[in-house]
């Protein structure tokens, strides 16, 4: 009999948790791992989890940037009976799938909105006399928090969890270097190398000599794809094909604004399949720093501008975007400097430098299979 593991997936602004999920879902079902996605949030179609019987949990969204406001899908402020509805369609779920992994995206490093069926979940799990092994999947480096925040999150750990997956490699950045926390739960830390998106071949070659300009979801990418689309003419490339992916997430007015511009060698599109084999025969990359399109830019060793997304105290892709820049793999332009004139700027320093790749672990799909496999033959339902 298959292995059965329930994930825990729930995405907000972006699509980069999202996507992930999916990589991962993959990984673990050519694995033989039976995986039932608890999905939170709205469908995207660039996320489909294909090898993953997808369960729709009430989706939630927010507004704007806010992640302090949950909303339904109206659109509207949810309230304690929305809550409990989600609280009790997550429990049902628990007990009809009978997971041997429960594997929850984020929770408790964030997502904290959501403690109101998750906390229940791992209440119910912990009471069970032969239960599921519980796993959390967290990317290699966290927004800052509190102290009080992240002992918390530790004590939440410690209590229910018996292993913290985290997308990342040592070489590049410890674990501890972005949780004060890490050493109460560093016998539950086990790395598995960054999560890359397999390369799409079916296309190869395709989109060569290309500059490729993305924004992931697109929610916040407006300001890039503009700026970037006003340098264009002033910049060495600007004789090439310049490609803009805008995401599922940009609105509508944005997406025709800048769809006036396009022509022969202005390509505007929403989304690719093929993105990340893309990403491998372009001249240049110009992008966000999310971290799936920062793993697929190594992947590729391609040349690279990155503008991480800095609101509302977000540290993690500037962070990152730094190390790498320090390393000589990337080019960085912080969100308060972007402009037409400063990516400019960068384009002529991306191009001075010779393509680079970073002796890095990004097998992480691979490896979270593994071990979630692992970890399905320590624990069981069965109830």
């Amino acid at each position: 009999m298959k292995k059965r593991v329930l994930f825990h997936v729930q995405h907000l602004l972006g699509i980069g948790h999202l996507k992930r999920a999916d990589i991962l879902t993959e990984a673990m079902a050519k694995t033989g791992l039976d995986v039932t996605v608890a999905l939170g949030g709205r469908p995207v179609r660039e996320a489909p989890f294909k090898s993953a019987t997808v369960a729709r949990l009430p989706a939630a969204t927010i507004a704007g940037e806010d992640f302090s406001t949950l909303l339904d899908e109206e659109g509207t402020p949810v309230d304690e009976a929305w809550k409990a509805e989600r609280r009790d369609a997550l429990l049902d779920l628990w007990r009809k799938t009978d997971p041997d992994v429960v594997l929850i995206e984020l929770f408790p490093f964030g997502r904290r909105q959501f403690r109101f069926e998750l906390l229940p979940l791992l209440d119910a799990i912990h009471a069970e006399k032969r239960r599921p092994r519980v796993a959390c999947s967290v990317r290699d480096i966290l927004v800052a928090k509190s102290p009080a925040r992240a002992a918390e999150a530790a004590q939440t750990l410690r209590r229910f969890f018996d292993a913290v997956l985290v997308h990342g490699d040592p070489a590049l950045i410890r674990f501890d270097e972005t949780f004060s926390e890490a050493g109460r739960i560093s016998d539950l830390v086990r790395y598995t190398g960054y999560v890359a998106s397999p390369p799409n071949d079916s296309g190869s070659g395709d989109g060569a000599g290309e500059v490729l300009v993305s924004v992931g979801g697109g929610a916040v990418g407006a300001p890039l794809l503009s700026a970037a689309m006003a340098a264009r003419p002033h910049t060495a490339l600007a004789g090439h094909v310049w490609r803009f992916l805008t995401g599922p997430n940009l609105d509508d007015d944005a997406f025709e604004a800048l769809a006036l511009h396009s022509s022969e060698r202005t390509i505007v599109e929403r989304f690719r399949d093929d993105f990340a084999s893309r990403l491998r025969t372009c001249s240049l990359s110009i992008s966000q720093a999310g971290y799936n399109t920062t793993m697929d830019i190594l992947a590729a060793g391609t040349r690279a501008i990155v503008v991480p997304y800095e609101a509302k105290g977000e540290t993690e892709q500037r962070r990152r975007a730094e190390i790498l820049a320090q390393k000589g793999l990337l080019t960085l332009v912080p969100a308060a400097e972007l402009s037409p004139d400063r990516i400019t700027q960068a384009v002529r320093s991306a191009m001075e430098r010779p393509a680079a790749s970073l002796p890095v672990d990004i097998a992480g799909a691979a490896a979270t299979a593994r071990i979630v496999g692992e970890l399905a033959t320590e624990g069981g339902g069965g109830r």
